[in-house]
């Protein structure tokens, strides 16, 4: 059975989300993106505990469904301590078989911060700390670093990162198979460092909005998907369960270079270094992106491939692909009505992206978004960096070429 799942995502319970983040638009949202399993998010929060408890179904195996979605107990805490003299702030994503283990990692956690203060709540623990504590509730639980190289609140990150595993999380690094690439990173610039080679990179959306479940992603094939099958095939890097994982082109992410928006000033890590780091219109340091800090730590050059790496593939997110294409914004009329034409005529999202024929294209969906779309299967797209909180933006080639993910499918 060959699905997508998309296991970081926020509940209604966060900060900057939106309050139709509730069980219904998560799970009518996933079915229109061809998601098929989804993380809960926010599982910290007690009342969007409560909201979960009353709603899903358990299955018997880890996952609980939701009117035919399935979903898996996922929560983001942002860990904040000091390090070296430095205040650090990491988020992880916590991974947990049942109900009964999350009731007892929240007692034990709600001791370090306010649960009900923010979905993604802030705890006043090491991340070593938080693993040692989720661990010894559950050796079924699961620890991932969220985005880990985004400038702030990651493990890697430029602002107040660390510069190995074993810096943050010390003799609990054992428990951490897998990192989130984060959307300004995908598998190749992570590739860059011979460290991370014993690693999985999982991909997740982190959405705030329905509308963002799915930007990026995972796809399995197992014969009957439970939470221990999904993590074995993670831990394993098992590329016959692990197919690939669904990236943005890291350039569109919102930290992928340097930068400082306040001034316009959009860097390529090169460029920073020749200004010594500063912003040339107001002399202050600029935020330091993704690019630039994977340069810092990398031992090889970009384009090398582990041998045991699983796969990856870019997409653009479907409104965002007719936006560019029609010089619209992603919320016009015009460009909700065609996106919805074209999930009435493949079904999902995903089946628009990734898995049409090309004849199919052609077919049934209108000349300039079918090329569009094998444009961005074959990479054939122009993006202007991200910086600084800013999201890259689009600008496709002109020619398209052959898709080459019939191996995937």
């Amino acid at each position: 059975m060959q699905f997508i799942a998309d296991f970081h995502i926020h509940s209604k319970y966060s900060r900057a989300t939106s309050p139709s983040m509730d069980v219904e638009s998560i799970s009518k949202y996933a079915k229109i993106k061809g998601i098929s399993l989804v993380g809960t998010g926010d599982f910290t929060h007690p009342l969007w505990l409560e909201e979960l408890k009353q709603k899903l179904k358990p299955l018997g195996n880890g996952l609980f469904d939701y009117d035919g979605t399935l979903f898996m107990l996922t929560s983001e805490v942002n860990n904040f301590f000091h390090s070296g003299g430095k205040l650090k702030q990491v988020h992880n994503i916590l991974f947990a078989p049942s109900f009964e283990v999350v009731e007892q990692i929240n007692e034990l956690i709600g001791r370090k911060g306010d649960l009900r203060s923010d979905g993604r709540p802030s705890l006043g623990m090491s991340a070593a700390d938080l693993v040692e504590l989720v661990m010894g509730v559950s050796k079924d639980c699961a620890i991932v670093p969220a985005h880990v190289w985004t400038p702030w609140r990651s493990i890697f990150g430029s602002a107040s990162g660390f510069n190995s595993v074993e810096e943050c999380f010390g003799d609990q690094s054992k428990h951490i198979f897998a990192f989130e690439s984060g959307l300004s990173s995908d598998p190749k610039m992570n590739w860059m460092l011979s460290s991370l080679d014993k690693y999985a990179l999982i991909s997740n959306s982190d959405s705030h909005s329905p509308a963002k479940i799915g930007r990026e992603a995972n796809v399995f094939d197992l014969k009957e998907p439970t939470y221990l099958s999904l993590l074995e095939a993670i831990k394993k890097k098992d590329m016959e369960k692990f197919k690939m994982t669904v990236e943005f082109f890291p350039e569109e992410g919102k930290y992928h270079y340097d930068g400082h928006r306040i001034h316009n000033v959009r860097f390529s890590p090169e460029e920073s270094i020749r200004n010594n780091n500063i912003c040339p219109v107001c002399k202050r340091k600029l935020t330091i992106g993704v690019m630039h800090r994977v340069m810092e730590l990398a031992d090889r050059k970009y384009g090398y491939t582990p041998p045991n790496a699983v796969p990856f593939v870019h997409a653009i997110p479907l409104e965002e692909l007719i936006a560019s294409v029609r010089g619209k914004g992603v919320g016009s009329a015009s460009v909700q009505t065609e996106y919805s034409s074209l999930i009435s005529s493949f079904g999902t999202e995903f089946n628009v992206l990734l898995t049409a024929e090309m004849d199919e294209l052609r077919r049934k969906a209108p000349a300039d978004i079918a090329d569009a779309i094998l444009h961005v299967r074959e990479g054939k797209v122009k993006i202007l960096p991200g910086y600084d909180g800013v999201y890259g933006e689009i600008q496709l080639k002109e020619e398209a070429g052959q898709s080459n993910l019939s191996k995937f499918f």
